[in-house]
């Protein structure tokens, strides 16, 4: 069933596509409704749904935080900063194969695989410094 395209998803998709990070639905939210006060989070969260369900979007998620959105859908991986909770995308030729090493001991036929790195971006590791008087060692 073709869905149809209303105002309130081009006006979520072009706050996602403004905002050009990996936002999360509160973030495109809170920036549609400064332009949209009537507009609702539910009306939000549901047309990210669809977005993401139509291919227009990716939905990115983190283990025991929000959800964010990417519109990158080239072959590539996330790092979460255990910190602010920030996404950035991360690359590497090394781990496009990932299929084909993994060992199977279940018989499964593996389709695709999701990497979620776990780091502190280098924002927060400058704000730790200050606030330690020091240059932080990882």
């Amino acid at each position: 069933m073709k869905r149809r395209n209303t105002l309130q998803k081009e006006i979520v998709l072009n706050a996602f596509q403004s905002l050009k990070n990996h936002a999360t639905a509160e973030e495109i939210y809170t920036f549609i409704n400064k332009e949209y006060p009537n507009i609702s989070k539910g009306t939000v969260y549901r047309n990210l749904n669809v977005l993401s369900k139509d291919g227009l979007i990716q939905r990115v998620k983190i283990p025991n935080a929000a959800d964010h959105y990417d519109h990158n859908y080239s072959k590539h991986f996330h790092v979460h900063c255990i910190k602010c909770n920030k996404v950035f995308d991360v690359f590497s030729d090394d781990l496009p194969n990932m299929l084909h090493l993994v060992q199977d001991t279940n018989e499964i036929h593996f389709l695709d695989y999701d990497i979620m790195f776990k780091g502190i971006c280098r924002q927060c590791q400058q704000k730790m410094e200050k606030k330690n008087g020091r240059k932080n060692t990882l």
